[in-house]
């Protein structure tokens, strides 16, 4: 029997999601927690200096839960193109825990100190951007179609990156500088703005050619 430390990204990977083994969860701990808590931790810092110390060890673990929410759905859509995509898909998705837990904690703090302007936030009843159970059916089918595209046209980590920085701002609402502040995207605010730019025109094309 192969030793799950031997394993290849995608065996181990496959071991934790469709046999759901316990060994296996526990050599992913070992192999991938510190790049998650170093992500964590890292934007943690830089995003919220004052930040209780507990704070990143809490989004570590919502890290997890997030890997595994959905019966492992982000895990078992994830497509290895190579062997070290993993690290860039763990990035994107400890990255996006944080973003979410400061968005909500500015939002609550907003809505403690202007609660005499609630015209100026979004309607009670209106879909938050990320709220996928919101979406109509029409809408899930444009974004997995526009998904499909980013996956053709894009590889390896171009397109983690690529595609990481097109859900931050369409999905998640993430301004151009926002997305810089970023560390592992290593683009500047005008960079992201081209590649967003770029991205909106050849989706645009690929989807006239094929109506």
């Amino acid at each position: 029997m192969v030793s799950l430390s031997a394993l290849s990204s995608e065996g181990l990977v496959k071991a934790c999601v469709e046999l759901d083994n316990e060994a296996a969860w526990a050599e992913f701990i070992r192999r991938f927690q510190p790049l998650i808590a170093n992500v964590a931790g890292r934007m943690t810092r830089r995003h919220s200096p004052q930040a209780p110390q507990h704070l990143s060890d809490d989004l570590i673990q919502e890290t997890y839960l997030r890997l595994c929410a959905d019966d492992y759905r982000l895990l078992r859509r994830f497509e290895f193109r190579h062997q070290e995509s993993i690290f860039g898909f763990l990035k994107v998705v400890a990255a996006s825990v944080v973003l979410d837990h400061l968005k909500a904690d500015l939002a609550q703090k907003r809505d403690a100190n202007q609660t005499d302007a609630l015209s100026e936030h979004d309607p009670l009843d209106r879909p938050r951007p990320g709220s996928v159970g919101c979406i109509s059916m029409e809408d899930k089918v444009a974004l997995r179609q526009i998904d499909d595209i980013l996956c053709t046209h894009y590889s390896g980590d171009m397109l983690i990156r690529n595609r990481a920085i097109f859900w931050f701002h369409h999905r998640d609402g993430m301004t151009a500088q926002a997305i810089a502040s970023i560390p592992w995207i290593g683009l500047t605010t005008k960079g992201v703005e081209t590649t967003l730019r770029k991205m909106k025109h050849m989706i645009q094309s690929h989807i006239g050619t094929n109506q």
